[in-house]
């Protein structure tokens, strides 16, 4: 092999490792996207089509849409925290789905993804748009600094009886922490969202005799208990 040949092979290998390196090292795009379900059916907006978890009838859903804050991707060497992380997770749209994008991400092995159901009490005493967090919004208290943090609205029907359903909630207390595992290297996560799950879990609520949740820290309480377990990772 002649000098020519051998450096031209030295730089086509260096090459080679360098852009091994940049690829191993360049920062990453994550998706998390969520698809929303009520029990074991889709969701379908205005069909009174799902049980009563704790008693008679069946309900339809005319809104839903809550907050997700302060996604975390955690691994052994650091955590990557989203900044402005605020984003309003509602499915009135095509795709039926919400779909959160991260970019820019430090090229590391997450072991797990950190997120919250809520908006943090120091963003929830604010008046300040940060994310998706905005005063003006259909989320903000209008009798109170602070926002909603999970919002349902639909109605019950008992046979003749039609029984308007509104759950706002959003207390400090009601803001719910959640970690899911990460299994494997993949950047294109997938959520899933059981309505279901904020009337029935740890307690079981009669739609009938709890119809309105709204200003009340005990029912607020009894309805975040549950929907903290509303969300799982696929």
């Amino acid at each position: 092999m002649n000098k020519n040949r051998l450096l031209l092979l030295t730089f086509v290998l260096a090459f080679i490792g360098l852009y091994i390196i940049y690829e191993h090292n360049k920062p990453a795009t994550y998706t998390l996207t969520i698809t929303p379900a009520v029990g074991t059916q889709p969701l379908v907006f205005n069909d009174s089509r799902y049980p009563n978890p704790g008693g008679t009838g069946t309900f339809s859903i005319r809104a839903f849409q809550f907050y997700i804050s302060n996604i975390k991707l955690v691994s052994d060497d650091a955590t990557y925290i989203e900044p402005e992380s605020y984003h309003l997770v509602r499915f009135d749209n095509t795709s039926k789905t919400y779909t959160i994008t991260l970019k820019e991400i430090p090229n590391l092995a997450y072991q797990a993804i950190e997120l919250s159901i809520g908006v943090d009490p120091k963003a929830n005493g604010t008046i300040t748009v940060s994310g998706d967090v905005n005063p003006n919004s259909r989320m903000a208290w209008s009798w109170d600094v602070g926002y909603k943090f999970v919002l349902f609205e639909g109605t019950l029907d008992q046979s003749e009886k039609r029984t308007p359903l509104v759950y706002h909630i959003g207390f400090d207390e009601n803001y719910a922490s959640l970690s899911f595992p990460l299994q494997s290297d993949t950047k294109d996560l997938r959520a899933n969202v059981d309505i279901m799950r904020m009337f029935h879990g740890p307690s079981t609520i009669d739609m009938s005799q709890l119809p309105t949740i709204k200003f009340d820290r005990k029912d607020s309480q009894l309805m975040s208990s549950n929907y903290r377990h509303m969300l799982k990772l696929n």
